[in-house]
């Protein structure tokens, strides 16, 4: 039995969708907290139970018989939150037994900072509970850089990073992910998911639009600045072209998408 959580939001559906489409659905089951909404899945003869992270008994229950688990980050980065909600997580994979986590770590996870820390905690508690695991450190999402409404802009604007971007859509990681769980030989393994590098000049040429470059303050992106700064996310790496089996996602073919 494949486990997927995360099924409700962003990422884990696009996972669900292309397990559908490789595996019978009978020996998929996805985890909710919401179970209503993830009621197209259930039409389609996938488990749909219900957990909550801040809820560990619920999460033994929806763990058992996993053969493997996709264990998605949670979304909830106020300080504190994530790291107890993971905690609920890996002790829950423990008890159920869960024989393979592939957790959605993130870039930098080796040694996290800001929020990222969170990361480097959950991947050393997975290690010290024993479980077989798969880390995907994925790099940001394209989707959360490039915005919809960037297509009807004047301009763009952006402040100086030094280094492209190595960001990834979101299908492309899910992809990825999905790869692992149907796939053979990646325990223990650690991929660095990053995307083709791109630039805001870049972009700005793709979307047709003219770009000005701002400072940090006038751009608003101070909070992950530092982080975009760091050298991991302006060096490129081949694991994400590896699990999808082709070139990922460039940022000229994703603002294609936007219009």
């Amino acid at each position: 039995m494949i486990v997927v959580t995360g099924a409700t939001g962003r990422f884990g559906p696009v996972v669900v969708e292309d397990l559908i489409a490789k595996v019978p659905a009978d020996e998929i089951a996805v985890v909710a907290r919401d179970p209503g909404k993830a009621h197209r899945f259930a039409e389609r003869g996938v488990d749909v139970r219900q957990a909550d992270y801040d809820d560990p008994a619920s999460l033994e229950h929806a763990f058992e018989g996993a053969d493997r688990l996709l264990f998605v980050s949670a979304s909830d980065t106020t300080p504190g939150v994530r790291a107890r909600q993971h905690a609920n997580v890996v002790a829950a994979a423990a008890t159920a037994k869960a024989g393979h986590v592939v957790y959605t770590s993130a870039i930098t996870a080796e040694d996290g900072q800001s929020f990222l820390a969170d990361h480097t905690t959950t991947e050393r508690a997975i290690r010290d509970a024993g479980l077989a695991h798969t880390f995907l450190r994925n790099t940001f999402y394209t989707e959360e850089l490039v915005r919809p409404d960037v297509a009807t802009a004047a301009e763009v604007t952006a402040p100086a990073i030094g280094h492209p971007l190595v960001t990834a859509t979101i299908a492309d990681l899910a992809l990825a992910a999905s790869a692992v769980l149907t796939g053979d030989g990646h325990e223990g393994a650690v991929y660095e998911l990053r995307g083709p590098g791109w630039t805001y000049p870049q972009l700005a040429e793709a979307l047709g639009l003219p770009y000005r470059e701002v400072s940090d303050d006038e751009s608003g992106m101070a909070f992950v600045l530092p982080l975009l700064r760091l050298p991991q996310f302006g060096t490129p790496t081949p694991d994400l072209d590896r699990l999808l089996g082709r070139p990922a996602t460039t940022v000229q073919e994703f603002v294609r998408t936007l219009a």
